[in-house]
């Protein structure tokens, strides 16, 4: 190295050996603190002294150090690995596993080691064996980086959500001094030569480790950790240390290909590398590969193979994804193959008619139109059992299954696996049919459990949806029955009115003023069962906007029409108000309360109406001296569809007169005495003039 290059190693080197040895002395005065920071100081020794060799060499340029800074290497390693394997043993027994898995990292560790130490031995003695030890030493060297890489991925992974705060400091440290080995080491290996700029700087980055270190040690105290066993943690830990061993070893062919290779070697070292990637490609992007993992942790690594929590958070939340119920459908077949790797499925559910199970949906699987009845034998051994039928299984001991005769449809589903129900309570609203496994998987009590449960969700989600869906459908024909109503209510007024006019006609149908009449009548008939029509197709909301309305002359119409009927009506009206509404719908209610005033009245009593304001509101008092109604008729039936007083009567008008006022904002209050009689009080909001746009509206300028 020059001079400059050496002054830049020395001052790195250094760096390192100051700021770990201050770390060391801090530790030191809590060595009774625990075993985690004991350990920790131990890496603060040993990376000290691999700061100490790193400067010697610096400085005197001898490769004696230069060799026992690579030694030193191996054992700040070796710290590194005690520490993050003590960190990963919990403080309360977590099962017979976490010892298992925390021996065989720790012999993966220990091999590491040996091996580089055995490298460094063999280079110091000039011995080479099979491999040329700096090629192993450097392969060495990279497999330890990787390693490390998975062991804090692997605390930072399992620890408990509320300790990863303490633990995150150290994780980003360690990790990017980690990457930085992974580069230095990867170009060696490449080149066959180390990169003389990063070495020279190597103490300096791995000198930055100590503050982050430094931030987890106050956040976490004593370093009491809650490592929290995760299958996907540990599934992604095998597959990382999978691709890294896969590289390491594709990258040996790929250096011996180009050491024996002549001429062509870079050439066949290039090809093998493309074709090394496109496999590991291919390999990731394989479902089939991704099962086969997932059955091997859960073997091997976990006395349960699910994780219950995250199986039961990634089931709820494939459920809740759903945008309707043939979308719902599929989510129930995809969330169910998942959990027992199936790559397709089907669903069947109960007809509305409860007589037969249909196809509703699919997933990688072709669409059928067979059903099968609710009581053929598959269906009453589904629902009495409530077992998940395994038809591998049925095939070759069907005497498990006490009996059961597999439908012919059934039997011709291609690759068909396992059969699971679907209940909610008591009552099977449903069965999935799932497609082989991508890998093998023995089906046992905990995946028959699972899938059960899972199932009974999966019901509870489907008939709720059912529920849902009916619901809304009952209440579309509620609106539709409850407009229905309010139309055959104004028929009969109509109906009522025209035979009135047809009893007349007998005695008067010479009058030319009766005829007069009768001709309006039928004109007014016509039109009020026009806009009965248009209701009809265009629901109860009417389809202008309110307009002004002048209540004096709304009365005076209806005093007129009474009139005609033989009936006397009192009006005694104040100024002129013009009140916000619908004309014909308010005329339609004024003239409903009118009309039960007058059939509660006998002949010879007193009806009347009367107008005035009211701050910003129209009063209309529409008074009798009729029957009168009770109180608790007043409480509890007034105003309630189909409860009236009249023997012939519906009970929908003072039902459809109070929901109109209250859509406009106003308030209908009625006092009623049994035997003495009613005043109905009508608020309806004024409509205000102040502006041209509004007095647009008034019914006398809009014609």
């Amino acid at each position: 190295m020059d001079a400059s290059r050496e002054t830049i190693t020395a001052w790195s080197y250094g760096l390192a050996v100051c700021v770990y040895a201050a770390f060391a002395i801090y530790l030191a005065a809590g060595w009774r603190a625990g075993l985690r920071r004991r350990a920790l100081f131990v890496v603060a020794v040993l990376c000290t002294l691999w700061g100490m060799a790193g400067l010697a060499f610096a400085l005197t340029g001898q490769a004696i150090f230069l060799a026992g800074s690579l030694v030193a290497d191996i054992f700040r390693f070796g710290g590194w690995y005690f520490f993050l394997l003590v960190l990963l043993k919990p403080e309360s027994s977590a099962g017979d596993l976490w010892p298992t898995r925390l021996c065989w990292l720790g012999g993966v560790a220990l091999t590491l080691l040996v091996v580089g130490v055995a490298a460094q031995i063999m280079i110091a003695l000039g011995v080479e064996f099979i491999f040329v030890p700096r090629r192993l030493a450097l392969f060495d060297s990279l497999a330890m980086t990787v390693f490390t890489l998975v062991l804090v991925e692997q605390l930072f992974r399992n620890v408990s959500p509320d300790w990863r705060w303490g633990i995150k400091p150290l994780c980003i440290g360690l990790g990017g001094a980690v990457l930085f080995d992974l580069y230095l080491y990867s170009d060696a290996l490449l080149f066959n030569r180390i990169d003389v700029d990063a070495f020279s700087i190597r103490g300096f980055v791995h000198a930055l480790v100590v503050p982050m270190v430094a931030i987890s040690t106050v956040r976490s105290h004593d370093w009491k950790s809650k490592i929290v066993l995760s299958q996907r943690a540990a599934l992604q830990s095998v597959t990382l240390v999978a691709v890294g061993v896969y590289l390491l070893f594709m990258a040996a062919a790929g250096y011996y290909v180009r050491y024996f290779g002549g001429d062509w070697g870079r050439a066949f070292q290039l090809a093998l590398l493309f074709a090394a990637l496109l496999l590991l490609g291919i390999l990731s992007l394989s479902g089939s590969m991704r099962a086969k993992f997932r059955v091997l942790v859960g073997k091997h690594f976990f006395s349960y193979r699910y994780d219950y929590r995250d199986e039961w958070l990634r089931f709820t939340n494939t459920l809740s994804s759903q945008d309707g119920f043939s979308e719902m459908g599929t989510h129930v077949v995809k969330g169910l193959a998942d959990m027992v790797e199936s790559p397709a499925g089907a669903l069947w559910l109960k007809d509305p008619s409860a007589r037969f199970f249909a196809q509703a949906s699919c997933w990688n699987m072709p669409t059928s139109s067979v059903t099968e009845a609710v009581d053929s034998a598959l269906s009453l051994f589904l629902i009495d059992s409530g077992w998940v039928i395994n038809l591998e299984e049925y095939r070759s001991l069907p005497r498990r299954y006490d009996g059961l005769k597999l439908p012919v449809w059934l039997v011709e589903i291609p690759n068909a696996w396992l059969l699971v129900p679907l209940t909610t309570g008591s009552e099977m609203i449903g069965f999935v049919v799932l497609a082989t496994a991508r890998t093998k998987i023995d089906v046992n009590w905990e995946v028959n459990d699972l899938l059960k449960t899972a199932g009974r969700q999966a019901g509870a989600f489907l008939g709720q949806l059912q529920a849902t869906e009916a619901l809304l459908e009952v209440r579309k024909f509620d609106a539709f029955n409850r407009m229905s109503a309010f139309v055959v209510h104004d028929l009969k007024n109509i109906v009522a009115q025209l035979s009135l006019m047809l009893k007349n006609a007998e005695r008067h149908r010479d009058n030319p003023e009766f005829q007069k009449d009768m001709l309006m009548t039928v004109e007014h008939s016509v039109e009020r069962m026009r806009q009965l029509m248009m209701q009809l197709r265009e629901g109860a909301t009417p389809v202008d906007s309110p307009r002004g309305i002048d209540l004096g002359d709304v009365i005076r119409r209806i005093q007129a029409a009474k009139t005609a009927q033989g009936r006397d009506l009192e009006i005694d009206l104040a100024d002129k108000l013009v009140a916000k509404g619908h004309e014909d719908r308010v005329e339609r209610v004024i003239g409903h309360i009118v009309q039960n005033a007058l059939d509660a009245t006998e002949n010879g009593g007193r009806v009347w109406v009367s107008l005035e304001r009211q701050q910003d509101q129209a009063l209309i008092k529409v008074g009798d001296s009729g029957h009168g109604m009770t109180p608790e008729f007043l409480r509890e039936r007034l105003f309630k569809p189909f409860q009236t007083t009249k023997p012939a009567g519906m009970g929908i008008g003072a039902y459809e007169s109070s929901q109109y006022v209250h859509e406009l904002g106003g308030k209908i209050l009625v006092d009623s005495t049994l035997n003495v009689g009613t005043q109905v009080s009508l608020l309806l909001p004024l409509f205000d003039v102040s502006s041209g746009a509004d007095s647009s509206l008034l019914r006398g300028e809009s014609e």
